[in-house]
């Protein structure tokens, strides 16, 4: 299959029940890359799932570590693997005490608890160390980023990066939804309390990296996964 951008995220291992929910939740498996049903629950009874969803969906269940970019004149997927196994031969699995479900302004999401400090680094090395195969940014795109409004640093961050939520403004999360209506946030929220939050792990551990790749529809399919080794 032929993509169109690539990403570093950290993918939910495959076979546990929380990222088999939440796969389904979705609407999109990135691990075998195809669509999933939405899950059948009474808490869930009466929600649009495939609307609450629609936005997140094409990405799946995940959070970014090296946001999606273009390969570089010159960069192929070969080298890109490569660099891949080799940083995270560097890098040692990350441990935190669990993840939460949080409102990220109208989205939902999940979020770590603990020490984020290892968790950060990690995240950094991904950026600055694969950072040679990304094609600078279309200005359209920046122009786009810069429309929401960013802090010195987020400018500077987009600017040396590509990207402005990177670096000292990372905030690793696994969005769930949409910009949700400020009437339906609460619904929501109970819902997926009821029905993910009892399968979340806790410790919540990190311990590989997986390579994605946008197809040309804009859904994004695990390519490979790089067991942390360091």
């Amino acid at each position: 299959m032929t993509f169109t951008r690539y990403a570093i995220y950290y993918a939910p291992p495959a076979g546990a029940d929380w990222s088999r929910f939440g796969a389904r939740w979705l609407g999109w498996d990135m691990e075998t890359g195809t669509g999933a049903a939405h899950p059948d629950h009474p808490a869930l009874a009466g929600l649009d799932i495939a609307a609450i969803t629609q936005v997140p969906r094409k990405y799946g269940l995940h959070a970014t570590l090296k946001p999606p970019m273009r390969l570089a004149d010159g960069a192929t997927v070969e080298a890109l693997d490569k660099a891949c196994a080799a940083l995270a031969a560097t890098q040692a699995p990350v441990v935190l005490d669990g993840l939460e479900l949080a409102r990220l302004g109208r989205f939902l999401a999940l979020r770590v608890t603990g020490d984020e400090t290892a968790l950060k680094a990690l995240a950094a090395a991904c950026v600055r160390e694969l950072d040679t195969f990304r094609a600078p940014a279309p200005e359209a795109e920046l122009a786009r980023r810069r429309a929401a409004g960013l802090t010195d640093a987020q400018e500077e961050n987009l600017t040396r990066w590509g990207y402005p939520y990177v670096m000292e403004a990372f905030k690793f999360h696994i969005t769930l939804t949409g910009k949700l209506p400020k009437p339906e946030l609460p619904a929501v929220e109970a819902a997926l309390a009821e029905t993910l939050l009892p399968l979340l792990p806790a410790p919540f551990e990190i311990r590989d990296l997986a390579l994605m790749g946008e197809d040309r529809d804009g859904r994004f399919h695990l390519i490979h996964r790089y067991a942390l080794s360091g």
